[in-house]
């Protein structure tokens, strides 16, 4: 029998970091949860329903933590770890004047340094593992041209995208596979939140009134898959985000105007 190949997922309690758990799941591998929501993290265990899971409460903003939560994951997978998706994140929208200190500070904190700390520390379990490993990083389709209304969004996106192009260089002796998702708005309980403290309008209410898709989290999910086991250093996902990408390299004047004239995040 073959080695049953291992991936920790942070965020791994909902939304797109449960898709990416039930995808590989599904496909017999052995998957890490790592997320604060205890309770989401239970349900995604319990529709794994494989036998072949291990979930830690993990804050990503916290080193040390990483170390705890990686070390127990590959004890448990037998002491290998071939894939980490780094998923966390939460968003952050509306004008930067209306945005106070501790949004600024939590965004950077989870979507930023979570990012950086987990590539740190994951990083000799994927050398260990190359060229099998794989560290996959969700980023955005705001990561590809900036937004008005997501200032502080678009700049931990804009960073997952040059972590990711920079350890691709930097781990590509060491034959590690660095890969990121970009996609645009996906059908997640990110979109029922509010952008920022100060308004009660939601995201999803956003998109629906800009008329822009929403992408189903599944498709996420295979894209995850993808990006494992291709060669795409950014992978795109959905239709916006497609458009976005198309738009910013071939027509970027054009991109500015839309840009300036909306409001509306064209973000995960």
């Amino acid at each position: 029998m073959s080695e049953r190949k291992a991936i920790f997922i942070t965020g791994g309690g909902s939304g797109i970091g449960r898709a990416i758990a039930l995808h590989f799941g599904a496909k017999g591998w052995f998957v890490g949860l790592g997320d604060i929501d205890e309770a989401g993290m239970a349900e995604t265990a319990r529709l794994l329903d494989n036998g072949f899971n291990y979930s830690h409460r993990l804050d990503v903003r916290d080193r040390q933590a990483w170390d705890t939560a990686l070390g127990a994951f590959a004890l448990a997978a037998g002491g290998k770890i071939h894939v980490l998706a780094n998923n966390a994140g939460i968003p952050v929208g509306g004008q930067l004047a209306d945005n106070s200190v501790d949004e600024i500070e939590r965004c950077l904190d989870i979507n930023l340094k979570g990012v950086l700390f987990g590539a740190q520390a994951v990083y000799p379990y994927l050398k260990e593992t190359a060229p099998d490993s794989c560290l996959l990083n969700t980023a955005s389709a705001a990561g590809i041209y900036g937004t008005a209304g997501a200032s502080i969004y678009c700049a931990t996106k804009f960073g997952v995208r040059g972590i990711t192009e920079s350890l691709d260089a930097e781990w590509a002796e060491d034959r590690i596979k660095v890969a990121d998702l970009m996609p645009s708005f996906i059908e997640t309980p990110l979109l029922d939140k509010n952008p920022n403290a100060k308004t009660n309008e939601n995201v999803r209410q956003r998109v629906l009134d800009a008329g822009l898709e929403i992408t189903p989290v599944e498709d996420v999910a295979q894209a995850a898959w993808n990006a494992v086991h291709g060669d795409d250093l950014h992978v795109v996902v959905g239709k916006t985000a497609r458009r976005v990408r198309f738009a910013a390299r071939w027509v970027p004047a054009r991109m500015r105007k839309m840009a300036r004239g909306s409001l509306r995040p064209l973000g995960q």
